[in-house]
């Protein structure tokens, strides 16, 4: 059901029935790296290139999530998913692997909430029994595709963000006697923004404003208070974002306790890891998401959160024909079925 100008509200709750969460090295040495499923030792994972083990990692998490569920690829009828590779090959590549009908989407680092309100309005008209959605990234890839490969060694600013090497992945399903576990119950999708920026070393400055305009269209259409969820939490916004959201959202005239709102980015990493302003990447809110904050909904530390997953729209392309930054955000709420 639309709700106000650009709000999903969900009447039949879809659940979120199993997630599978992959990760590599550096978020080994993590803060979150119990919440993973796997983890692996080495960027490679036993691949010739960095493409090939982002794939490698999208399917093991998709494998991961099947088990869980105890159910087949032939049981998901459909499987909506991205990265942030050209032409999102990695997910189109580890589909050709499992089979299942197959949407893919782009929406940088915002791809995960994209994903996770798309299978929920889906499952909530009854388009579908089980679909499969996540987001992933892998920072070898990314890097040598949007900025130097790693191997060239180039100092970064402060402002830069560090890209998580991770997929998440959920199984989103029909809420037919389902019992504590959590369900999304409305989405509000966002609109471009862009204020002029232009440099690819402050995502989370460019992504601000977007964060920003849809967490604010989230509260008019939903015609609730900010106190209503336990947590809002932003995607990838790093230090530098998350400071100029909040911000934006006080001069807004949203008030938000500033310990209910936080950053997969800031959360993600310990402080002694070198990652500047945080963590990034369409594998950062989906790991964040469907490992961490979903194991604490169940262990009873939140009983109703709101995810929004920020994204920064740009392209080596773009970056070389002098663009400015077009940004976007998603904000998905989850709740537990009690």
């Amino acid at each position: 059901m639309l709700k106000g100008k650009q709000s999903w509200v969900f009447q039949n709750r879809p659940v979120i029935a199993a997630t599978g969460v992959s990760g590599g090295p550096f978020e080994a040495n993590g803060r979150l790296a119990e919440d993973f499923d796997i983890l692996h030792d080495d960027l490679w994972m036993g691949q010739d290139s960095y493409e090939k083990a982002h794939r490698i990692l999208i399917e093991e998490a998709c494998q991961i999530a099947l088990k869980k569920e105890n159910i087949l690829e032939e049981d998901i009828h459909f499987f909506i998913a991205g990265d942030l590779i050209n032409q999102i090959t990695p997910t189109s590549l580890s589909a050709r692997t499992n089979q299942i009908p197959y949407f893919g989407i782009f929406g940088a680092c915002s791809t995960s909430m994209e994903g996770l309100a798309l299978a929920s309005f889906i499952i909530n008209n009854q388009g579908a029994k089980y679909i499969l959605t996540g987001a992933s990234s892998h920072n070898a890839a990314v890097e040598k595709q949007f900025r130097y490969p790693t191997e060239y060694g180039g100092q970064k600013p402060p402002t830069a963000q560090w890209t998580i090497t991770g997929a998440g992945v959920a199984i989103i399903k029909e809420n037919v006697g389902s019992r504590n576990l959590p369900v999304t119950t409305s989405a509000t999708i966002g609109k471009v923004v862009d204020m002029g920026l232009t440099d690819p070393f402050n995502m989370g400055g460019a992504m601000a404003p977007a964060a920003a305009d849809t967490i604010t269209a989230h509260f008019k259409d939903m015609q609730v208070d900010p106190s209503y969820y336990d947590l809002i939490v932003t995607g990838d916004l790093g230090e530098i974002g998350h400071n100029t959201t909040y911000e934006l959202l006080t001069n807004a005239g949203l008030q938000i306790d500033k310990g209910k709102f936080q950053d997969c980015g800031l959360m993600i990493f310990k402080e002694d890891q070198p990652v500047n302003a945080g963590g990034s990447g369409a594998g950062c809110s989906s790991t964040v998401l469907y490992g961490h904050l979903l194991n604490q909904m169940k262990q009873g530390a939140y009983k109703r959160i709101l995810v929004v997953a920020t994204g920064a729209l740009l392209s080596p392309l773009t970056f070389q024909q002098n663009e400015t930054i077009p940004c976007i955000a998603h904000a998905v709420s989850i709740e537990m079925n009690n």
